[in-house]
């Protein structure tokens, strides 16, 4: 069943710039897909769109009839002295009505017999117990819990929070609605990593169909099953999660470009043939000169293919200086508190040349504090700091004022690094700031602009300890690349705070865990880092755990030989079904107009993906076999 269908849509804010320009494609029912493109490319708007919030110039937008929407993107405004709890509650309001009017049926029925009133009341009775009017508790709890939602939050006024903590809680209030079509504007901005890993649990779990516009690159390989790139106005599809996205785009352009270079191949091949004719039919040969005209016709009916273009590398690196010694850092004994409230307690660590370290917790751990402490912004309430004698730090805050906002992007540049006009000029077009870009006021760009005039300064400074705090927060895709080829240019040491998976995992070779107000230091990669954790959460769990003595299993006749001829005969059906998927994936994109064709291709689809999960537990079970007969 068809959930979300787009047909040819087109939305326009400006004459003649169209946002969106004859956008068409749809969302299956229990689909969960990635809505990727550059800022501005009209994501935001297609989701808005969806919703009922804008309207639309041309086409057609169709949503299951029945079926509940809702969107995280903007923060609803509640009525004025709303607490947490309220926001949470009002996502049960039909379920409290429903409570209310069976209050008042029960109330009526007490003062005479009525055969409707009974009736009514046990529709009401079965539609709120249905409806999980009985649960409303338990599931809010849950939902609180996994996104970090405390009790004394909960009694906290909606209007007093931050943006961040606003977020969160409209996100459980979406969630206790119990949606049929989840419409998700960058989720995971204002949320850290342990409420992620919930969101993206919670989301394996849903029924229903997600459509998720995101920047975190490691949620989308989670979450989504499916991508839809907009690029200029129309949409491209890709049958797989981001990674798949990734190289799939990647072996496109090279296609394209082969066609194309293919196809310049051939038509400079025709214009040295139509340069030969037509000098013979000066020559005198007349009758060369209508063949000449007619191969020049012929070429440029040939120049139907543009050269594919692909996002511009930003060419920009990091200063580096020298670095003497293997001493970077070294903490002893520190300590940080608020009041009552301890951040942190007995902090011992040591950095040397080289390290590339993650610090990473819960929000409000106190990541932000212990690295103001590092750089000498906040002062220790105990414990030793001492950096290395030729230590030279940059560092990127996650929030910082420009002490000029009112300063052009050019002006900025000049009067901050002391350069000339055509340095500034530049460097800042290495940094994407070109044309009348220059000339826009500070205060005019957005965060991730912002951000990326902070890191153009930056990085003309010699520095050998780069620091960053979040330093992809509010950045699309692109320029998140963009900041991590410039980081793998950098050779010296890196200190970061961030909750961008992709991030920390491409960088970090040391993990700093703040929890419990102590650092849990581990030296590896960040997946090196989950796969410790997870055996120790299974080693922790394993005491309770009685271990049943092994049966033997009758050994199945016929041997080991037998049952490896069976489980290459699983591996080659497997194979051959998952080739048909591939191939099915592809009619699917190719009839992306055609409604009756695709719901052909979607029902075989269904039918195929339940044969592979056949196919699967079958290779499973025999490999299982295999196994235990070779043991």
């Amino acid at each position: 069943m068809i959930d979300i269908s787009v047909s040819n849509l087109v939305k326009e804010y400006e004459v003649g710039k169209k946002v969106l320009d004859g956008l068409s494609f749809q969302v299956d029912s229990g689909e969960r897909v990635g809505l990727l493109g550059p800022n501005g490319c009209g994501k935001t708007t297609l989701l808005r769109i969806l919703t009922g919030a804008i309207g639309y110039d041309e086409g057609d937008v169709v949503l299951a009839p029945g079926k509940r929407v809702g969107l995280i993107s903007q923060i609803p405004v509640y009525p004025a002295g709303y607490t947490v709890e309220d926001v949470l509650e009002s996502a049960f309001a039909p379920l409290h009505e429903m409570e209310a009017e069976m209050a008042q049926l029960a109330e009526r029925m007490g003062e005479g017999n009525d055969p409707a009133l009974l009736r009514r009341y046990d529709q009401l009775s079965a539609a709120f117990q249905t409806g999980g009017g009985y649960e409303t508790e338990t599931n809010k709890n849950k939902v609180c819990s996994g996104l970090q939602i405390g009790p004394a939050m909960r009694e906290q006024l909606f209007d007093a929070l931050s943006g961040g903590e606003k977020t969160r809680v409209n996100l459980g209030r979406l969630i206790l609605e119990d949606t049929d079509i989840l419409l998700l504007d960058e989720p995971t901005n204002h949320l850290d990593l342990r409420a992620t890993e919930w969101l993206e649990e919670y989301l394996d779990k849903f029924k229903g169909t997600v459509l998720a516009v995101s920047h975190d690159r490691w949620f989308l390989d989670k979450v989504v099953r499916r991508v839809i790139e907009i690029q200029g106005g129309r949409a491209e599809f890709y049958s797989g999660n981001y990674s798949f996205f990734v190289e799939e785009r990647e072996r496109r352009y090279e296609e394209k470009l082969r066609q194309y270079e293919k196809e310049q191949a051939k038509i400079e091949q025709l214009e040295k043939a139509a340069e030969q004719l037509r000098t013979w039919a000066y020559s005198g040969m007349d009758k060369t000169f209508k063949r000449a005209k007619s191969m020049e016709r012929r070429i440029e009916r040939m120049r139907t293919v543009d050269k594919p273009q692909r996002e511009r590398v930003m060419q920009a690196r990091f200063g580096e200086r020298e670095f003497r010694g293997d001493e970077v850092l070294t903490v002893k004994g520190l300590a940080k508190s608020y009041g009552d409230r301890k951040l942190f307690d007995g902090v011992d660590l040591e950095v040397i040349g080289g390290e590339r370290i993650a610090l990473i917790g819960d929000n409000g751990t106190g990541k932000s504090t212990l690295v103001k402490i590092l750089l000498g912004e906040e002062t220790a309430d105990a414990g030793k700091l001492r950096m290395g004698p030729t230590v030279k730090i940059g560092y990127l805050p996650q929030q910082f004022q420009f002490s000029h906002p009112e300063r052009s992007v050019l002006d900025t540049m000049l009067y901050e690094l002391d350069c000339s006009a055509q340095t500034a000029r530049n460097r800042l077009g290495a940094f994407k700031f070109r044309g009348e870009d220059v000339f826009k006021p500070v205060s005019a760009l957005s965060g991730g602009e912002q951000s990326r005039l902070r890191l153009c300064m930056l990085m003309d400074e010699k520095i050998n300890l780069l620091i960053l705090d979040e330093p992809t927060n509010h950045l699309d895709i692109q320029s998140r690349e963009w900041i991590e080829e410039a980081v793998e240019e950098y050779e010296g040491n890196l200190l970061f705070v961030s909750h961008d998976r992709y991030f920390i995992d491409r960088f970090a070779s040391r993990i700093w865990l703040l929890e419990d107000g102590h650092i849990v230091d581990f030296r590896g990669t960040y997946q090196q880092f989950q796969a410790a954790r997870e055996r120790q959460k299974l080693a922790q769990a394993a005491p309770a755990v009685k271990e049943e003595p092994k049966k033997e299993k009758p050994r199945r006749p016929g041997g080991t030989k037998e049952l490896e001829k069976q489980v290459n005969a699983a591996e080659r059906a497997v194979a051959k079904a998952e080739e048909r998927m591939y191939d099915l994936g592809l009619e699917i994109e190719q009839a992306a107009s055609d409604y009756l064709k695709l719901q052909e291709l979607y029902e075989q689809r269904e039918a195929l993906e339940e044969e592979i999960l056949k196919l699967y537990g079958t290779w499973e079970a025999l490999s299982a076999q295999l196994e235990e007969a070779g043991g």
